[in-house]
């Protein structure tokens, strides 16, 4: 028999079974419901597709418990109306209800009294034309839950209940409790009677963070039961524990998200459950094992804080693209300020949401506007608001994406970014347990936006001769743990004639950490480990031995500098060897600043041709360490290291000019699209943004697939027409200067 604290007991009045079982007869269709639900599965969507694979913007308002007391309806869905909104999300219930729910248990807001706020609010979306899901929250309840479901919740391992930070009257709910089971389908299926909404959406979960552990009665058990271990404080990636609870964790989350989504389509077979999957690319959870249930993949990626880049929005949709196979992707924005302070009823500067909503198109996501309360005295967000959707609303033909353009693709390998370092021999090996494991990856990426390089993310999961067919090159930024059958898909994608960059510890270890003995990728690389992690060093350097074209730009050195990191490397045959490692000497006092050994036998890097494919390989850090540092000589490196494998292939896009921007290019339903993002700002690495620097003209060369004739070529912001010529399949022509955004669009 389980134990709870003491003085807690099971008092419920009506069993989840019994709630469930006689609900569907109690409830009554409303008509409202009913028409509404009629005339929104009318709509020209074509038979094979689901209604949200057709929305190209949505909204949020997240009503607080006061705002049943005063939310006009009717005027916010004019706001929503008036930026064209196709779906909008509307808080329902779970940790709170704003509707008169008869589930036992799901508290009502105290200002509800009679009135149906969810419901009004519905009604008067469905009248304009907005489908609407239902926002839930199945991460907390109210005390009279807990009193009367104590199974349901999180405990600490003291045995004390886990309760909200600054709402301690809120507990946690337990993912493995018929809380997850029970409660929350008793919820959707009372919403769904009710009001048939278009989909449920959960605040929170699952997320793509760092696992939670449980030490309730019921998760020792399950703990015990399928690892074999006891519930740690911490995570120990390498743990053979820790890796068969990762297992157990990733299954329930699939199995709750299935039971949700087909609970929602009891009510409505064209309803949805979205799960709520986090932001940014520091994903712990499995991305790709989530977007095997997920029909749409929401990112809840609404700003940015401390010296977050400020292309972490786009980032999150190659995140999300590489899993995602083509379906639904959206990115709330949150349009109140949010930063390394919370401000959540003033408005976030213009500029930096414009920003955001930018990045979300252009990398293929939906762009969600979200605002919280339903009485702002702030409004300034609504117009920024209005005009970009404005904007889009009017050029919605050119966002329809078929498929990406870009021929190189960067691994992202989400085993290192979510366990490489949280193994503490690793930590030991590095010296420095804060290093922060997206930093290898952010290196490269802002190397490939210096460089002017289109480019997608491949999920390591997904490293298979199909996916990889249509990309020149694969960069691998420290893809330190990978799995044997991925190296061996690495392998064939060399044989088969595909180029690979390389760095730092690619390969070293399995996908949970477990070193091997030599890399996994030894015979591309061309190189074996010759020692352990050597740093970090401040003063170490790569000596120039003779020259190469990824060393090209660099006269009037022999040295340039070294990572701060580096695996000591041999190579397996004699070949030569154009960087070399100086060993690092003392950087204080000057009098000790001086090289004890100018040049050795250990390469620094690998440069190789194995027929028709090229092979780079650097044995320090160095994307990490040009991300750290900013030293543009390493970023030289990455950059004519590209250039080098792709071996004179042609690239989509070539753009001349001045200024940072990120380039997305893709073949719509209307012809072609190239996006630009502006980021050359003094807060390009720190929020906000507050107004933007113009940069270009851009002289810009595209690759027209397949040789096909152009007839025109459009800048969408700029509103007008620009001259072009064509040569064969080069099209050539001047982007008039890039504000924040600009889409050419070609036709």
């Amino acid at each position: 028999m389980q134990s709870y604290p003491k003085g807690v007991t099971n008092m419920s009045a009506m069993s989840r079974r019994e709630f469930m079982a006689t609900s569907a007869a109690s409830l009554i269709l409303t008509a409202t419901g009913k028409q509404a639900a009629e005339t929104l599965t009318s709509e020209a969507i074509p038979e094979d597709k689901a209604w949200y694979s057709a929305m190209q913007r949505c909204g949020q308002i997240n009503f607080n418990e006061k705002d049943p007391l005063t939310m006009d309806a009717n005027a916010w869905m004019d706001y929503w109306a008036s930026l064209k909104v196709n779906a909008i999300l509307l808080n329902g219930g779970g940790i709170m209800a704003f509707y008169p729910t008869k589930v036992p248990y799901q508290h009502r807001s105290e200002f509800l009294g009679s009135r149906d706020l969810f419901g009004d609010m519905a009604e008067a979306a469905r009248k304009r034309g907005i489908r609407v899901v239902a926002r839930m929250d199945c991460n907390f309840a109210y005390e009279e839950a807990f009193q009367a479901h104590p199974e349901w919740f999180q405990y600490n391992a003291n045995g004390s209940p886990r309760r909200h930070a600054e709402c301690p009257w809120l507990y946690a709910t337990c993912m493995f409790s018929t809380y997850f089971t029970e409660q929350m389908p008793a919820i959707y299926r009372e919403m769904n009677h009710l009001y048939t909404p278009d989909g449920f959406f959960t605040n929170g979960w699952p997320s793509t963070g760092s696992l939670g552990v449980c030490h309730c009665p019921n998760c020792q058990k399950i703990y015990q039961e399928k690892t074999g271990g006891v519930p740690p404080e911490g995570t120990d990636a390498g743990s053979a524990v820790y890796r068969k609870y990762y297992g157990v964790y990733m299954d329930r989350i699939t199995e709750i998200w299935s039971l949700w989504e087909k609970t929602a389509k009891e009510g409505n077979s064209n309803s949805v459950y979205v799960g709520n999957l986090g932001g940014g690319i520091d994903t712990v959870k499995d991305v790709k094992r989530l977007s095997e249930v997920a029909a749409w993949f929401n990112a809840d990626n609404q700003g940015r804080r401390g010296n977050t880049p400020i292309w972490e929005c786009a980032q999150q949709g190659r995140v999300a693209r590489s899993v995602m196979d083509g379906r639904t992707v959206t990115n709330v924005i949150g349009a109140y300020s949010n930063t390394s302070i919370d401000w959540r009823h003033t408005a976030k500067a213009p500029a930096e949401a414009t920003m955001w909503m930018a990045q979300a198109t252009a990398s293929g996501m939906v762009p969600w506007y979200h605002w919280l309360g339903g009485q702002p005295e702030d409004n300034r967000w609504r117009e920024t608001g209005r005009v970009f959707f404005d904007w889009l609303a009017a050029n919605q033909t050119h966002f329809r994406n078929r498929r990406s353009l870009a021929n190189l693709a960067i691994l992202y390998p989400q085993s290192t970014i979510a366990f490489y370092g949280s193994n503490g021999t690793h930590s030991r090996k590095l010296n420095r347990a804060t290093i922060d494991q997206t930093d290898y990856l952010q290196g490269l990426y802002a190397a490939l936006l210096q460089g002017r390089f289109l480019f997608d993310f491949v999920h390591q999961e997904n490293l298979n001769a199909a996916t990889l067919k249509p990309y020149r090159a694969l960069l691998l930024p420290n893809a330190a743990y990978l799995r044997d059958s991925e190296c061996e898909a690495i392998r064939d994608y060399v044989k088969s004639g595909g180029s690979v960059l390389a760095t730092f510890e690619t390969s070293r270890y399995n996908e949970w950490g477990v070193q091997r003995e030599d890399f996994g990728l030894r015979d591309v690389f061309g190189v074996g480990v010759a020692g352990e992690v050597i740093g970090p060093f401040d003063n170490s350097y790569m000596h120039i031995d003779q020259p190469h074209p990824v060393l090209k730009g660099f006269t009037g050195t022999t040295i340039l500098p070294g990572a701060e990191f580096r695996v000591p490397i041999t190579h397996l045959k004699t070949e030569a060897r154009n960087l070399s490692v100086i060993p690092h000497y003392p950087a204080f006092p000057p009098e000790m600043v001086y090289p004890r050994i100018r040049r050795t036998e250990e390469p620094a890097a690998s440069f190789r041709e194995q027929g028709s494919s090229r092979i780079v390989y650097f044995a320090g850090d160095v994307a990490r360490s040009f991300w750290i540092s900013g030293n543009p000589d390493l970023s030289r490196l990455l950059i004519n290291s590209i250039h080098w494998i792709l071996n004179g292939q042609s690239l989509t896009a070539t753009v001349e000019g001045s200024g940072i921007v990120e380039m997305f290019a893709w073949e719509t339903d209307s012809g072609f699209a190239l996006h630009f993002l502006n980021y050359t700002n003094p807060n390009m690495t720190r929020p906000f943004v507050t107004q933007f620097y113009p940069t270009g003209p851009l002289q810009t060369q595209f690759q027209v697939p397949d040789g096909r004739k152009i007839a025109s070529v459009r800048a969408l912001r700029a509103l007008r027409d620009l001259p072009f010529k064509q040569q064969g399949s080069t099209v050539q022509f001047e982007t008039p200067p890039v504000v924040d955004y600009e889409v050419i669009v070609l036709t």
